[in-house]
């Protein structure tokens, strides 16, 4: 993998208060290769952009990362080409739940990661939007 990873770490050790286990790192530098900017993933279908039925901010956040994780597959790359993602949340109560989530989909991986909280999303419905980049190396593809 091209990608350095700088100053990995783990939720875990950094956030010691709270139930969360994400491997993250403090910058990622990477050489070439062709960079996938994904816009703002919700929790929505991405054949017919109809919003799931779940109000769960779990299930929300696995359809929100299966969406990144497909979008990344159709630019023919993987989650080990993702660096940088910014979680959006509605409620900061639903932290530990989201970002307990997205890790069971970037363990290993160490991605720089923002998170902030905003009064709202596009669709009432929606408690998490998750914004991605991933780069495809040159000798990966």
């Amino acid at each position: 993998m091209a990608h350095t990873r700088i100053r990995k770490f783990n939720t875990r050790d950094t956030y010691p208060e709270q139930n969360l286990d994400n491997d993250l790192c403090q910058a990622v530098v990477t050489r070439g290769g062709r960079t996938v900017w994904l816009r703002g993933q919700c929790p929505q279908n991405l054949d017919d952009a109809a919003s799931i039925a779940s109000h769960d901010p779990v299930e929300q956040t696995h359809k929100v990362m299966r969406n990144i994780a497909q979008l990344i597959q159709e630019a023919g790359g993987g989650m080990e080409h993702l660096v940088k993602l910014v979680v959006c949340l509605t409620d900061v109560r639903h932290r530990e739940a989201v970002y307990r989530t997205m890790g069971e989909y970037i363990r290993g991986v160490h991605p720089v990661s923002t998170g902030v909280v905003v009064q709202a999303l596009a669709r009432p419905e929606w408690l998490v939007e998750i914004d991605a980049t991933a780069v495809i190396a040159e000798d990966d593809r």
